[in-house]
């Protein structure tokens, strides 16, 4: 992976195929305390549908970010989102028997003639649009189980659920109304136009669903994760895992969090050298746990900036959320608050109220539990300290949030800002927190 120049500012518009992994293409290299911009497709759906992806997301190539090194870590400060999609369609899965090996999300084949990862062509709309360009076959692993199609207005604040007529005409022109970005190789969703659950008015908060940094291993970029990696263990297909250890590679990109959104810092792991920083899978809302696991994927223009955080060495991300987005009990404390704090310590002969920061520990695992046990785990590490200790600040102040069923949690804590300043963090939390 030869060097390439360092820009400031770097423009990504080239997408993997499904996979993660340091044999990928890289984009380019970005400064040091540079900015990385991508306008990147819808991931999940039009990926699921298109059966010559290896995953289930359409990802950005990765960036290689200067100085950066294994050990090290990266924050990203998420300055800009925008979503360019003006609808998308989407709901819970249900598989297609035959179009796939041991994955529905990986090793796709078309279920007539039995070519691996066809070349797949668009005729008409409906979910038997997608056709195998060998023999004609719908080649698609996917269709809804229940489906919606929202539509969204011009400042994407609402969203609005249509009927058949609206599914159809959105069916239709799907790619534009999906705002493809001209290198994307998916089909969009919007060709399968469901259209249950009509009149149906939402709140829209965009978010990025899949941002990281590159394993050392390639691996499909929807599998990047403790639960959805649960998938290769023991997969018959290329990125087959033997057991956890080799899942131990991961770096938590695919989270689907929703606090991961405009204004928000996700401090990420360096695995290989230079980081390889990816983006994609942008939703325009969507609840904690993403309980039909999916939501409403779109195309949108994100602003990144990047910073080395040397000598970190982290297993997985940390988050800094916007204030809102944290638990009334992680908040920073108000002036008054300290002042309140100040007269009990007098009055029980407490010498000292330590400075305290807000942190969000990433965790992931099979099942909501093995996450938060592997949140422990690394907050442990990082703050030294023992897991009771770990789960007695989560208790006083934070808590456990889901980001996705079946198994991502949010670890929060209010962290002595001694240890974050032993671990090169606390300049970045009290610029978060304006503290």
């Amino acid at each position: 992976m030869a060097q390439k120049e360092v820009q400031q500012e770097l423009s990504v518009d080239q997408y993997t195929l499904g996979l993660v992994g340091p044999d990928q293409e890289w984009a380019g290299t970005v400064a040091d305390g540079g900015t990385i911009k991508t306008h990147t497709p819808p991931a999940c759906w039009g990926p699921m549908i298109t059966p010559e992806f290896r995953g289930g997301h359409e990802v950005t190539r990765p960036i290689r970010v200067e100085n950066a090194e294994v050990g090290d870590a990266i924050a990203l400060s998420i300055e800009r989102i925008e979503v360019t999609s003006i609808a998308t369609s989407t709901g819970s899965m249900r598989e297609r028997e035959g179009a796939f090996g041991d994955d529905p999300f990986v090793d796709h084949k078309c279920p007539e003639c039995g070519t691996e990862w066809p070349e797949s062509i668009v005729e008409g709309t409906g979910e038997g649009a997608v056709k195998c360009s060998e023999c004609g076959a719908n080649a698609s692993s996917f269709g809804f189980e229940y489906g919606y199609t929202v539509v969204f207005d011009d400042d994407r604040t609402v969203g609005l659920t249509v009927g058949e007529s609206g599914a159809d005409d959105l069916a239709n022109r799907a790619e534009e109304a999906m705002a493809l970005p001209e290198n994307s190789r998916q089909h969009p969703i919007l060709l399968y136009e469901p259209s249950e659950m009509p009149g149906t008015l939402g709140h829209l908060r965009p978010f990025i669903g899949n941002i990281g940094t590159t394993p050392p291993i390639e691996m499909p970029d929807s599998h990047n994760a403790g639960d959805f990696g649960q998938f290769l263990i023991g997969a018959e297909h290329d990125w087959g895992l033997a057991d956890e250890d080799e899942l131990a590679d991961r770096t938590d990109g695919h989270m689907d969090i929703n606090a991961v959104r405009e204004g928000a810092v996700l401090v990420c792991p360096v695995k290989v050298d230079g980081g390889g920083v990816y983006v994609g899978d942008m939703h325009a809302n969507q609840g904690d746990g993403e309980l039909s696991l999916h939501t409403t994927d779109v195309s949108g223009r994100a602003e990144i900036g990047v910073e080395v955080i040397k000598g970190l060495d982290i297993d997985g991300p940390l988050l800094l959320p916007n204030e809102a987005d944290l638990p009334y009990v992680s908040k920073p404390y108000t002036e008054a608050e300290l002042e309140r704090g100040e007269r009990l310590a007098a009055d029980y002969d407490v010498e000292t109220i330590h400075e305290m920061g807000p942190l969000q520990v990433v965790g992931s695992g099979a099942t909501i539990n093995d996450a938060t046990d592997n949140a422990f785990e690394r907050a442990g590490a990082l703050l030294d300290m023992t897991e009771g200790e770990v789960r007695a600040r989560c208790t006083f102040t934070g808590g456990v949030e889901i980001g996705r069923l079946p198994g991502v949690v949010q670890l929060t804590m209010l962290a002595p800002m001694d240890r974050l300043e032993d671990r090169g963090l606390a300049d970045l939390i009290r610029a978060q927190y304006d503290r």
